[in-house]
């Protein structure tokens, strides 16, 4: 029986399909194994003559304070979703609705998503792929490996890249030597690291540490914390 050629743009829709499928997940596969290569935004920045200071570690290498900090800061549902907080998203659309200073309601997973795969930027697009991202790694990783990467690749000052650049930028110390305290400052200048300071911070920072070291307690106590922390008993 005789085939009938494909149309051209047929095959040309099949092949940018396997490539936008291909890709993803290839690059998934690979952090879920080998540490992620400097991301666009590192790369960017550096470009700008900003410095690239990233140097990876393992969670066992970080403090655990720093762990619980995040989880308080940024996302204290992490142990519990599956990427996404809808809790978290409404409450961030109805302050906004109500004007004022913009408030996200990323996860700890959509932002290592973003920061590890995607360029800087809130277009459509980039969210588009952002959610993808996020069901992927969510999918594929464990919730530990999302949180080592996370702590490995987050900007906390100009050209500073990660928890044991960031440990050594601010402190003059390793990640693992990092302390309650000092935990809790680097996670209160996350909304802005180029904006804050964690070593020397002035009230803002100061006020929204207290309540992060404070809330940390919350964490270990309830177990918001135990999606890592059970497979990183031996470093605790």
């Amino acid at each position: 029986m005789a085939r009938w050629p494909r149309p051209s743009w047929l095959r040309a829709v099949v092949i940018a399909a396997a490539i936008l499928t291909t890709v993803p997940v290839g690059g998934v596969l690979w952090v879920a194994l080998f540490p992620p290569l400097p991301t666009i935004l590192m790369l960017r920045q550096a470009v700008r003559g900003e410095g690239l200071d990233y140097q990876w570690r393992g969670l066992k290498q970080i403090s655990p304070h720093l762990v619980d900090a995040a989880i308080a800061a940024e996302d204290a549902r992490f142990c519990s979703h599956h990427g996404f907080d809808m809790e978290a998203i409404q409450k961030a659309l109805d302050h906004n609705a109500e004007g004022g200073r913009i408030r996200g309601g990323s996860t700890i997973s959509q932002q290592t998503a973003k920061n590890v795969f995607l360029w800087p930027g809130r277009d459509w697009v980039r969210k588009g792929f952002e959610a993808g991202y996020t069901v992927l790694i969510e999918t594929v990783w464990s919730k530990r490996r999302i949180m080592e990467v996370y702590l490995n690749v987050v900007e906390w000052a100009p050209g500073v890249y990660g928890a044991q650049a960031a440990a050594q930028h601010w402190f003059g110390k390793d990640a693992a030597d990092l302390s309650r305290r000092e935990a809790a400052r680097l996670a209160a200048i996350l909304p802005a690291p180029r904006r804050y300071q964690a070593a020397a911070p002035g009230p803002y920072v100061r006020r929204r540490a207290g309540r992060i070291q404070a809330a940390m307690g919350t964490v270990r106590n309830d177990g918001l914390d135990n999606c890592v922390r059970l497979k990183q008993a031996e470093g605790r």
